[in-house]
């Protein structure tokens, strides 16, 4: 069972003051509450003025690229182009890039602040934002996909008998009978992907 952080948007209950916004960057300063600046922040608030709409949106995975696809989405009769909800950092739009460094901002859930719920969250009066829970078994073929993928590019980077040497020594310091089976598949993958 893996733990799984999730904040939820209620756009219905978004009344746009953007504290979240104020309240991310703050966090996410250095140091910690230093400064204020939104456009650091790993979160925005769109506003659709025809419709008096406010959608909060968290700042996703960064992509190299732009994506291909160009869809419409309809809300409340009004349509938007897809980049308008997307979370991905990417070289067609500055929304989620560091406006000092370049680099693309990701939520992080304030794991790094060590919080415990995301700041967003908290400063959110009308519960436009939740935080939430759960445990997840997660999908076995989702898992070791990850892993192979994983795998398949620290053996391309680094060579399979510098990554089998590693889960090696991993093993050995974790010492524990508990993971014998989790060390073993990690090791049948290497085997497999080396044979490719």
């Amino acid at each position: 069972m893996r733990k799984v952080k999730v904040i939820k948007i209620d756009v219905d209950k978004c009344n746009g003051c953007r504290a979240c916004e104020a309240m991310c960057s703050a966090v996410h300063s250095s140091p910690i509450y230093s400064g204020t600046n939104p456009e650091k922040s790993r979160v925005r608030v769109t506003f659709d003025p025809a419709n008096n709409l406010y959608m909060p949106v968290l700042a996703g995975e960064y992509t190299p690229a732009e994506c291909a696809g160009r869809y419409t989405y309809t809300l409340k009769e009004k349509k938007y182009p897809e980049c308008a909800f997307c979370r991905a950092s990417c070289p067609s739009r500055d929304l989620f890039v560091d406006p000092d460094s370049g680099l693309p901002l990701k939520c992080d859930m304030c794991e790094e602040a060590e919080l415990a719920e995301p700041a967003c969250v908290t400063v959110c009066v009308n519960d436009a934002l939740t935080y939430e829970e759960r445990e997840d078994e997660g999908k076995p073929a989702e898992i070791w996909g990850e892993l192979q993928v994983g795998l398949d590019s620290l053996i391309k980077k680094y060579g399979v008998k510098a990554v089998e040497e590693t889960i090696t020594t991993l093993a050995s310091d974790l010492g524990d009978r508990d993971h014998e089976n989790e060390v073993k598949a990690v090791e049948e993958t290497v085997i497999t992907l080396a044979s490719d």
